[in-house]
């Protein structure tokens, strides 16, 4: 067994395994070798004894050792990851293209290239740190997919082939047979019907879901997101299909229900990574509450809301740009701007009256050259925008390493400390992103400037981004009660 970073050795995890305790569900899989099948640690099946226990990492490296995944706790469904040190940033990225379906038509070559690494050393990274190669993960990703549609959804057999990544129908039979000894149609639950599939994505609980929902309804783009006291709702244009996604909450299930039009079924794998990184759904919240409600500044707030997360981004360039027209104006007037940008440059869709457009892409607002009068901007901010649409068009802004994501976005003229800390925070999702310089953040801290604010939340990695959202949303609170 490979190294495991989240538990001392075999025999912790058979005792968290034994308390079925929820903080570890997704830190490790335990594999029995009498039945062939391996589990997540919260399953409610028997426990098995500790002579017939084997645990792994990873549902990738279980898999490569011949189990196959139980039926009982769905293993596809546990929370994933989200490593925290710096370098471990070339494996989250990795396997977030990968989650994402990126070697559904690509080989390792190509995804090493997009990582600025050669194919060898990601190869090597991922071994190291997964105990399985890129090509092993990502077989590992389609089928867990597939089984999840086949006993969630009512999709056609096909449809599953293809919505998982698979180029065939016949190869999608065969691996699914080879893997779960059983054909995909034995797994079939449910006959085909409606207009919209729904999918079922676990967490570790607790999750502060209205907190969530409070933080992206002002934050709403109008006419592209919509968010009710119970579920978010967006436009998705990906090339020419064009459907709506709507996310609602499940807690007796620690899960979240994401609704997705038929018309963008087949694109399941990026949806589903991108509403992951939404809702920070892989967060470990027990050990960013033991780490943050240690100190007193933050103490109170950890307690009342339990499960804070950090909203990620479903669309990156989308985030970018609603982060820069925020850039010195209000939440509230940066929401203006981004329904006038909308209105004028983006994708009209007509799903219904308040869901009419998709957000505008990097090469319409590259090319935008009126965006200061017609949006209603400072000469100077619509020009870093376009600056950022032409950036992002070229490659420039590298996700995989939050010192070339913030090099490069600061090289832009008009952006600064503030928007590349709240980007690395949203857009990278990176955990202990901090906007030292916010001023809600300063005077909470009682900071006279940037670098005393740095020097106060120090003690808070890694998981300042995690600190700034509870500021803020501690801020909120004492202000909707004046």
């Amino acid at each position: 067994m490979y190294s495991n970073p989240w538990m001392i050795d075999a025999d912790a995890c058979y005792a968290a395994m034994k308390a079925r305790d929820p903080r570890f569900d997704g830190l490790f899989f335990v594999a029995v070798s009498t039945t062939g099948i391996y589990c997540r640690p919260v399953c409610t099946a028997r426990t098995p004894g500790r002579d017939r226990c084997r645990f792994y990492r990873s549902s990738a490296q279980a898999e490569q050792a011949g189990y196959r995944a139980c039926f009982r706790c769905r293993p596809e469904l546990a929370p994933g990851h989200a490593p925290v040190d710096a370098s471990a940033r070339l494996v989250v990225e990795a396997v977030a293209r990968i989650d994402a379906g990126f070697m559904n038509e690509n080989r390792v070559d190509a995804l090493a290239g997009q990582l600025g690494v050669t194919a060898r050393h990601l190869r090597r990274t991922l071994v190291d740190a997964l105990g399985v190669s890129p090509v092993e993960l990502a077989q590992t990703r389609r089928l867990a997919l597939a089984k999840q549609l086949l006993q969630d959804t009512s999709m056609p057999l096909a449809d599953v082939a293809f919505a998982s990544g698979f180029s065939s129908v016949r190869r999608f039979n065969a691996a699914f047979a080879e893997r779960f000894s059983m054909p995909p149609s034995e797994v079939r639950r449910r006959a085909p019907s409606g207009d919209d599939e729904t999918l079922r994505l676990d967490y570790r609980a607790p999750l502060a879901w209205d907190a969530l929902l409070d933080f992206l309804r002002a934050r709403a783009i109008p006419n592209v997101e919509r968010v009710s006291e119970d579920a978010y709702e967006r436009v998705v244009a990906i090339g020419d299909d064009v459907g709506r996604l709507r996310v609602t909450h499940d807690p007796k299930r620690a899960a979240l229900r994401v609704h997705v039009s038929t018309a963008l079924t087949k694109h399941l794998m990026f949806l589903v990574s991108r509403v992951r990184a939404l809702f920070d759904l892989d967060a470990r919240p027990a050990a960013i509450a033991e780490r943050l409600g240690a100190h007193e500044v933050l103490a109170a707030a950890v307690a009342g809301r339990p499960g804070l997360r950090v909203p990620g981004a479903f669309d990156p360039f989308e985030t970018l740009v609603r982060t820069v027209l925020g850039q010195q104006v209000t939440v509230r007037g940066a929401t203006t701007l981004a329904g006038r940008l909308v209105a004028r440059y983006g994708r009209r869709v007509d799903l219904d009256e308040g869901l009419a457009y998709a957000s505008p892409t990097p090469e319409r607002l590259a090319r935008a050259t009126h965006l200061a009068r017609t949006v209603g901007l400072p000469k100077r901010r619509a020009e870093t925008l376009r600056a950022v649409a032409r950036a992002a068009l070229a490659g420039a802004l590298d996700t995989t390493d939050l010192d070339a994501f913030t090099e490069s976005l600061s090289a832009i003229d008009g952006v600064g400390p503030w928007t590349t800390s709240y980007a690395a925070m949203r857009v990278l999702h990176h955990p202990d992103a901090f906007p030292a310089g916010d001023l809600v953040i300063a005077k909470a801290l009682g900071a006279k400037n940037r670098k005393e604010a740095e020097a106060r939340a120090e003690a808070w990695r890694p998981w300042r981004a995690y600190a700034a959202m509870y500021l803020w949303s501690t801020a909120a609170t004492a202000g909707a009660k004046k």
